[in-house]
């Protein structure tokens, strides 16, 4: 089946996200560590039909690049040469991390589950990919 992939990139680990067949809903998948990403994504390729991914894209509140999107920039390439054909969005990620939180708060999350950084990077990565889907299906 035809899925989105979210990915919320980081320097350690990643978040990673889905949606469902109809490109309607986002749904977090996994947080893998950064160097295995490509081989978990072609793994996860395997049993469903990746048709785009929507990554993170760090920009400072002033819109300047933030750091994290050095990381990002060299993550790009290597992306774009393991899925060549399928479409990359970037996907502005600012305050993700802080609507991921509340989330998981609203969601009744314990305080302890709620400081594992994993949760919160794969809630990311659900959290950009929703919000491309949202704009795409209001087109």
């Amino acid at each position: 089946m035809d899925r989105l992939i979210g990915i919320d990139y980081g320097r350690k680990r990643t978040g990673v996200a889905a949606s469902d067949p109809l490109g309607i809903f986002a749904s977090a998948l996994d947080t893998i560590d950064s160097t295995k990403l490509i081989d978990y994504l072609k793994n996860y390729a395997t049993s469903e039909r990746i048709v785009a991914f929507v990554v993170g894209y760090p920009v400072n509140m002033n819109g300047k690049p933030s750091e994290a999107q050095a990381d990002i920039d060299v993550f790009l390439p290597k992306l774009k040469q393991a899925f060549p054909g399928v479409p990359v969005h970037l996907e502005d990620e600012r305050f993700t991390s802080v609507l991921a939180h509340r989330a998981m708060i609203d969601g009744g999350m314990k305080y302890k589950d709620r400081r594992n950084k994993a949760s919160v990077d794969k809630i990311a990565a659900a959290i950009i990919l929703q919000s491309y889907l949202d704009r795409q299906n209001k087109k």
